[in-house]
């Protein structure tokens, strides 16, 4: 496992030249890539606050989008059920990508 960063005092060890042109690594996806962003959060919403999708969706067009909507689910009572399928849903996503890219998964 090798992690990068833009930080020049981040590492004590060389990253390999190979890095970015071998098949021996994977890049980790970005929550994005993997539908965990805005869509993920707009999921949710039409699925437990309909009457608010409009409203959510407003949100993510503007910065701050994730504390208004925590906000928002605060208010309304649902932030843990935010908290769990959120949770479910990263784990599912992650779990399919390591399936695509020959990943085993072990227990612990």
């Amino acid at each position: 496992i090798w992690w990068t960063s833009d930080s020049s005092d981040a590492f004590d060890e060389e990253i390999p030249d190979d890095l970015e042109t071998s098949d021996r690594y994977l890049a980790i996806p970005h929550r994005n890539e993997l539908d965990l962003g805005s869509r993920l959060a707009l999921r949710f919403v039409a699925q437990t606050l309909p009457a608010c999708y409009d409203q959510v969706e407003g949100f993510f067009r503007r910065r701050g989008a994730y504390a208004r909507f925590k906000e928002l689910l605060e208010r309304e009572g649902v932030l843990e059920r935010w908290y769990s399928f959120e949770t479910d849903a990263v784990e599912s996503a992650l779990r399919q990508w390591s399936a695509e890219n020959g990943l085993e998964l072990v227990e612990t």
